[in-house]
């Protein structure tokens, strides 16, 4: 499943996915992945996102019910 509540919140602070990726130690390829729900992070990097964002992991990560209809 597409992980628009990161893209959203990317694109909210303005970053490209080769910003948020090098603030988070990580390939622009691995941002992408995760965006598009290819890849599921580590809880490490989870957090690396969720600090460079200023969200915490259930706004990003958290799906509901209504979120995967």
């Amino acid at each position: 499943m597409k992980n628009l509540k990161l893209k959203s919140a990317r694109a909210a602070k303005d970053l490209s996915q080769g910003d948020l990726a090098q603030m988070c130690g990580v390939s622009r390829q691995t941002i992408n992945a995760i965006e598009k729900g290819d890849y599921n992070p580590t809880i490490n990097l989870c957090i690396a996102i969720c600090k460079a964002l200023g969200k915490t992991l259930d706004e990003l990560f958290w799906e509901d019910e209504k979120d995967e209809r």
